[in-house]
This record gives C-alpha cells, structure tokens and sequence, in this order.
C-alpha cells in the first residue's frame, strides 16, 4: 500500500508541475482575451439564462433537461466533498495561499469552461431516447476528428468520475460519521444500498433527485458558515491578509519559492477538482440541456465555476483560517476533520452533526452527477444497455470501497486520473477555440439586437461540420 501511495504521488508531481499547471493557466489566460473577458463582462446574462425552460415538442414532451436541471448536475459534481475537505487539505499542506490560487483558476479558469460547455452543445446528438448527449468525447470526435482521443477521454473519464471521485466522496461521508465510531464499513454498506437505489433508476430520477439536493446542501453549509463569518467579522481582514501573502510566499508555508510551489500546486489541484473549470466535466451535463444557442450553457456552466469556488470554497476556507489548531504541512488533522474541528470550534458539538448532515448532501449528490458524467461516456464508447449496467455495478463497487480506503490513496488516484483528463480535455479546447469564438460572436451580435439568440450552422462564417442537433435557417 505504500509503495502504491509513494508512485501515485510520484506520477501526479510530474503530470502537475511539468505539464498541467501551465497549460491549465494558459488555457484560461487564452479564452479570457479571445472572448474580451466573458466570464466577467456577461454575469447578468448568466443569471436570465438559467431559469430559461426546454422546448416543448409537438406532443408535449420536453425535448431535453431545463437549464436549470443541466445547472445543478454539474453543481452535483461540482459542490461535493472537494469544497469542504478537499479546501482543507489544500489548507492544511499548502498553506492559506492555497485559496488565492483557487481563485486565480476559478476566475480564468471560468473563460475554459464556457468554451468546453458551448463545444458540448455544437457537437451534442441524441440518443435513442431522444435525450441528448455529449462532452470531450463527442467533440474530439466530431471537431477534431480525433477518435482515438475521444475513446480514450471517454476510458479516463468513466474510471475518474465513476470509481477515482466517487471514492473520494463516499471516503470523506465515511470519516465524517467516524467522529461517532460509526464503522466505515457500515457507512459504505448504507451508500451503496442508496446508490443501487438511485442510479438504476435511470437518468431521469437522477436529474429530480439533484434538482432538490443541490439547494439544500448549499443552503445549510453556507448559512452556518455566514453565522460564524459574521460573529468573527473583526478576524477577516487579517485572514484575507495571510491568503494573499501566503499566495506570494510573504508568509508561506515551506517558506520562499518551495512553499510558494507547493502553495500553487496544491490550489490548482484542489480548485480543479472542486469547481471543474476545463477538466471536461461539467460538459457532459450541458450537453444534456435543450438551448436555443450552444453559448447558453456555456454562460450557465461558468456561474457554476463561480458558485462552487467563490461561494462554498471561500466559506470553507475563511472556517478552516478562522480555527487557531490549524497547523500548516501536517496531515495528522486534514481533510473533513480538520473541517470538523474547525466548525466545533465556532460553534460546539451541534457543528459536527450540522456538518455531517452537510457532507452527506454534499458527497451523495456528488456520487450521483459523478455516475452521470461516466454513463454518458460509456454509452459513447459502447451503446448497449448491458454495457452500462457492467458500469453501474462497478460504480456501486466502487462507492462501498472507497468508504475503507486510506485518505491519502483516494486523493492520490483521484489528482492521477484527473489530470490525465484534464490535459486532453485542454488539448482539444484549445484546438476548436475558433468554434467557440465564431458561436459567441454570433450569440453577442443577436443579443445586442434585443434577441433571443437562435443558432443557425448557415448564419456563422465558416463551416462547421458534424453538428447533428442543429439546422440551417432555411430548413427551419
């Protein structure tokens, strides 16, 4: 198990530090000035669009998932364990400047996402169903003609999201109950019978289920952590100070440049994992939704980026810097517990069941958009029900193991697969960055007319090939 841990943690250095942690700011840097900072410039806009409803066929059968209902699949996935114990193990290693680099790839990383979910709509098909798909996959495949990387992408993703991430959730539910020496072994046995439960239901009982969760999870964490922001009010600045000098290695962990790295690695790390800005996530789930125009869903999904990290992430962040026991580059207390004895502290012992309730939502819902994003995948690489059954039954496996497993492993297989992912899912934005210019220029120029945006594939200035879902204004 330790040699394990030792080439685990080996691997992902060299993946982080020699390849992704440059491409991944680079990637944000490149879309924020191509797009005139769209991330920022049309938050409003972002705000209309995610109460805009499906299209209603002529039978009276919705054509697709709402916006909203595309919105909080992804925020499933997205506001899970990562926010309140991947937070503190950033904290906990990297040191308070781990949060300011959190930022830093929420806020660029923000222009990534829009142009990974806008790609997930112009190449999205439907399945027999008639519910719509898509994410990398489909768009390396049918944009770049790449299918050797799209098969792979799909492999990546279904191992990361459906055994990788799902371990990392059910492990944090399992340790938040071990503060009442609940067995992790019982605690994996209940979330497994709920999992068998949920996602052999089908997609539809996943999208209602995540429809109420995500509010409410959000809601109870947040609340609590307000109260306490606000009974600490006069200690904020001075935690605000230390981010930012620990983020410039003024007053840093490891001290100078060495902390200053690890500062950085571990807050990109962390922030990808916790808000999936360009990690080709959250494209699966706007692929799903029905729009009138691909650059919708990409504007839903960067407040997405914004909600996981500058909300939850932050008041997990200012909770843990609030907690005199925290101590920088120890892993004796990280991760939920540290969390924990950050909120027992505030509070007394009614913060540890408040906090359980919370990771409970926060992890299981987070299991079911996990599951979602890796069916998606596999019915891509092999459209048969038997094949996604195969993958249900290891995803439930998966679930009950990763309840038992070391902390440290889940986190170490969970950074591997994930930037794996993460650098070809960047690749291939990068190389359709011109589909995602052409379909926002075309989506901002409607938009300032007064319109409703509406895509046409014989509106645009080039040709784009492949985009099934969509017609030509005259066919309309």
């Amino acid at each position: 198990m330790d040699n394990l841990l030792t080439w685990l943690t080996n691997l992902n250095d060299f993946i982080w530090t020699y390849f992704l942690i440059g491409l991944v700011v680079v990637t944000g840097v490149y879309f924020t000035l191509s797009t005139n900072f769209i991330q920022f410039t049309y938050i409003k806009e972002m705000f209309r669009l995610i109460t805009e409803k499906p299209k209603i066929g002529k039978n009276g059968e919705k054509k697709g998932v709402s916006a909203f209902q595309a919105f909080t699949i992804s925020a499933a996935s997205r506001v899970g364990t990562g926010t309140i114990a991947g937070v503190a193990i950033a904290i906990a290693m990297g040191g308070p400047g781990s949060v300011f680099w959190m930022w830093i790839v929420a806020l660029f990383g923000g222009a990534s996402s829009f142009a990974e979910s806008t790609l997930a709509q112009v190449y999205k098909v439907r399945d027999r169903k008639g519910v719509y798909r898509g994410g990398p996959a489909y768009y390396m495949e049918k944009g770049l003609g790449q299918k050797w990387m799209a098969v792979l992408f799909a492999i990546v993703i279904s191992i990361t999201y459906g055994i990788a991430f799902n371990s990392v959730q059910t492990n944090t539910i399992a340790q938040s109950l071990a503060v009442y020496n609940i067995n992790p072994k019982v605690a994996g046995g209940a979330l497994l019978a709920l999992t068998v439960f949920v996602i052999f239901g089908g997609v539809t009982k996943v999208v209602k289920i995540t429809q109420w969760l995500v509010p409410i999870m959000a809601v109870i964490y947040l609340f609590i952590v307000l109260i306490i922001m606000v009974i600490n009010y006069d200690k904020l600045p001075t935690v605000l100070g230390q981010i930012v000098k620990s983020a410039f290695g003024i007053e840093q962990v490891g001290g100078g440049v060495i902390g200053m790295a690890t500062s950085i690695l571990l807050g990109v790390k962390r922030g990808m994992f916790t808000n999936e800005a360009g990690l080709g996530s959250t494209p699966n789930a706007a692929a799903t939704a029905d729009s009138s125009h691909p650059a919708k869903q990409g504007f839903i999904q960067t407040l997405g980026v914004y909600f996981d990290t500058c909300l939850v992430c932050t008041a997990t962040a200012f909770l843990i810097l609030l907690y005199p026991g925290v101590e920088y580059g120890n892993d004796k207390l990280q991760g939920i517990k540290l969390t924990q004895a950050a909120l027992t502290s505030q509070i007394g012992s009614i913060g540890t069941i408040f906090l359980i309730v919370a990771i409970f939502l926060f992890g299981y819902s987070s299991v079911i958009g996990n599951y979602y994003y890796g069916e998606t995948n596999i019915q891509y690489l092999i459209p048969k029900k038997w094949a996604v059954n195969i993958y249900r039954v290891i995803v439930c496996i998966f679930v009950y193991i990763g309840s038992v497993m070391d902390l440290n492993l889940v986190w170490g297989l969970a950074d591997v697969t994930m930037g794996v992912m993460s650098l070809l899912n960047l690749i291939a934005i990068i190389g359709l960055s011109s589909v995602v210019y052409v379909v926002l220029k075309d989506y901002v120029k409607q938009h300032k007319q007064g319109k409703n945006p509406e895509f046409y594939l014989d509106n645009l200035p080039i040709k784009i090939d492949n985009a099934d879902c969509w017609k030509n204004k005259k066919e309309n």
